[in-house]
């Protein structure tokens, strides 16, 4: 009889040994879910600064995107107008020579005085020169 309470008692020791070890692996397996929510928490954090970056710099390239649409639009008359300019006054090379003036540097005034022309028409060829470089 002493050999079936003995063996009891392994039982016994054997069934609190894997109680013990369910146990552990249960806390183990609690701080994994741990680790892991830290690790989806700041993933999504990461994802969300990237979406907010990505949404900005997709709304600044929407907006560039506009104003070079409404640059062209606007000077995709200019050369027509500066033409149709030179053409008023066949005699005179004076849009030729103040683009050529501003190509060298000259200012807004310096185009009116040297080359007669208007202050528009000079801020006109300057700003033609420029966009052309």
């Amino acid at each position: 009889m002493t050999a079936h309470w003995l063996a009891i008692g392994v039982l016994g020791g054997l069934l609190l040994l894997v109680a013990m070890v369910c146990l552990w692996l249960n806390m183990q397996l609690k701080q994994q879910r741990e680790l892991q929510a830290e690790r989806d928490n700041t993933r999504d954090m990461r994802l969300k600064e990237l979406q907010r970056r990505l949404d900005a710099y997709l709304t600044g390239s929407v907006r560039m995107g506009e104003e070079l649409q409404e640059l062209r639009r606007k000077l995709g008359a200019v050369p027509e107008r500066l033409q149709q300019l030179e053409q008023r006054d066949p005699m005179s090379l004076s849009f030729t020579h103040a683009a050529r003036l501003a190509g060298m540097g000259a200012s807004v005034d310096d185009l009116t005085q040297s080359c007669g022309l208007s202050r528009a028409e000079a801020e006109l060829v300057s700003k033609l020169q420029k966009a052309g470089h």
